[in-house]
């Protein structure tokens, strides 16, 4: 079966490679490094290490408190962080700099991914959540290389999805060490499609280990002061068009009532930038990007630089967590939670949905289903600051009494360090 699907890999490469270049017209950092995607790269003074393998921002954020904890036990072991879009890389660049060596993910043909170890000759081999790749991992087998899923999670969707693939998602689970998986649902959805009950333990959610700035509170002042102090501030986080469009429709509606109120928009993406302005101005609201200034006389902020949301979250009052009215399955809540801010989530939430369902029950977000029950949710918390303290309350000691993720994993990396 493996073989079956390497040949598709192949004939599908060039239908990627042709999505990157698409991709490189409005971000032309996809038409960069393309040798490293093969394999082909040089890790002078970075073999015999660790390699950790993060798909883009998400996962690098998720695995940032496992690497800095490698790191720390092991200095003197290199680490090596894949990952495989542009906003991953500049992310992994950003918060670890030099200390560690980055390239990009090798597609999952043989070729590439045999010339990836051989360059690398890890130690160990973490991939991060859903990373599931046929090739990479026969590879790290055959070659005696532990290695561990790690704060694995797998949505019903995707088990559905690679359960048509017969074997193949059993054959290459069983190649994993150990899968660390974030909860029992995710467990039994590996153990479902073969993966060994024996080597697939319940980990906790690494998301929750959340180090935030000593100085983010002072960000957040910073950012109202900016705004004007008496503004009720909503910031909408990775935000896709169909969000954007949701809650534009929505903000029309509050500034009936409160029009000094402040939308914040973060886009997902850095192409979607201007789009995301034009659309805010085509909408009739005074707006104005980040970097233009001028902020305290407009309607709605748009967010044209990457990295700034725990500031941005920090000085809102309420926050809507993006991909959520858009079909996409959702995006992270938990930095804005672990600051303490009331969460506003849309119905589209197959990526955090056991995450989703904690912070409900706990009280620490509502959900909408459209532009109109946005609104009514915008107004009525916006309305009611104790029942916004209460949930901001709720969603950090929520954070608080799930941490322990970190511990579990960096004790699974140790054991198979010490092997």
């Amino acid at each position: 079966m493996r073989h079956l699907y390497s040949l598709l890999v192949y004939l599908l490469t060039p239908l990627l490679l042709g999505y990157f270049l698409v991709r490189g017209v409005s971000d032309r950092r996809w038409w960069a490094r393309w040798m490293e995607r093969f394999g082909d790269f040089d890790a002078t003074g970075r073999m015999h290490g660790v390699v950790v393998h993060a798909a883009s921002v998400g996962e690098v954020n998720a695995a940032a408190p496992l690497i800095r904890a490698v790191q720390g036990l092991r200095p003197d072991l290199p680490v090596t962080v894949t990952c495989f879009t542009p906003t991953g890389s500049e992310r992994v660049e950003s918060l670890f700099g030099n200390s560690i060596h980055h390239v990009y993910a090798p597609l999952d043909l043989p070729g590439s991914v045999r010339r990836f170890f051989a360059t690398l000759k890890p130690r160990i081999l973490v991939v991060m959540e859903t990373e599931i790749w046929p090739n990479l991992f026969h590879r790290a087998r055959a070659l005696d290389i532990p290695l561990l899923i790690s704060n694995a999670r797998l949505t019903e969707r995707s088990a559905r999805s690679w359960a048509r693939f017969g074997g193949l998602a059993g054959a290459t689970l069983q190649c994993a060490t150990l899968i660390a998986a974030q909860d029992e649902a995710e467990a039994e959805r590996f153990i479902s499609l073969g993966a060994a009950r024996d080597s697939t333990r319940i980990c906790g959610n690494l998301k929750f280990e959340i180090d935030l700035p000593p100085d983010l509170a002072a960000q957040g002042r910073n950012w109202r002061a900016t705004w004007g102090t008496n503004r009720g501030v909503l910031v909408a986080g990775s935000t896709h068009e169909q969000d954007e469009r949701a809650l534009l429709t929505a903000f029309g509606g509050v500034l009936e009532h409160t029009p000094e109120a402040l939308l914040v928009l973060a886009p997902r993406y850095p192409e979607r930038f201007d789009k995301a302005l034009e659309l805010v101005r085509q909408s009739g609201l005074e707006a104005c990007a980040l970097s233009e200034g001028g902020l305290s006389s407009k309607q709605c902020l748009v967010v044209d630089r990457m990295g700034m949301l725990l500031g941005l979250y920090a000085a809102a009052d309420l926050v809507f967590v993006g991909g959520t009215l858009a079909p996409v399955g959702g995006h992270t809540p938990l930095e804005a939670a672990a600051i303490g801010r009331p969460l506003i989530l849309g119905p589209h939430r197959g990526h955090i949905e056991e995450l989703t369902r904690k912070l409900t029950e706990a009280g620490c977000a509502t959900t909408v289903q459209d532009a109109a029950s946005l609104l009514r949710a915008w107004k009525t918390l916006s309305a009611n600051t104790t029942q916004r303290e209460q949930m901001g309350r709720a969603a950090r000691e929520l954070v608080d009494r799930e941490r322990g993720a970190l511990a579990r994993n960096l004790q699974i990396v140790k054991a198979m360090l010490d092997r």
